[in-house]
């Protein structure tokens, strides 16, 4: 239950500062912010991994930023096919 927390929190951190770093506005409530970290972390992870192999399990600053770096991916991605409102 607590594992679920640190994921909840370290994703609205996460999402609120990808949506700091990229300009303009996007309209998604605190649920969508948690949802962007999240996903931003598993992308990071991903491309972490991809690029610089196993370094280690556990929480590491690099993982941070790469988490950063996947939540600005994905919500860039996110701007890209949305749909706009009439």
């Amino acid at each position: 239950m607590l594992n679920l927390l640190v994921w909840i929190v370290f994703g609205l951190f996460v999402g609120a500062l990808a949506r700091f770093v990229v300009p303009g506005r996007d309209p998604m409530g605190c649920l969508g912010t948690i949802l962007l970290g999240i996903a931003g972390s598993v992308v990071g992870g991903f491309l972490g991994r991809l690029l610089f192999g196993g370094l280690g399990e556990g929480f590491q600053p690099a993982g941070f930023l790469g988490a950063v770096v996947g939540g600005v991916i994905v919500l860039l991605i996110w701007r890209r096919f949305r749909r706009e409102p009439l």
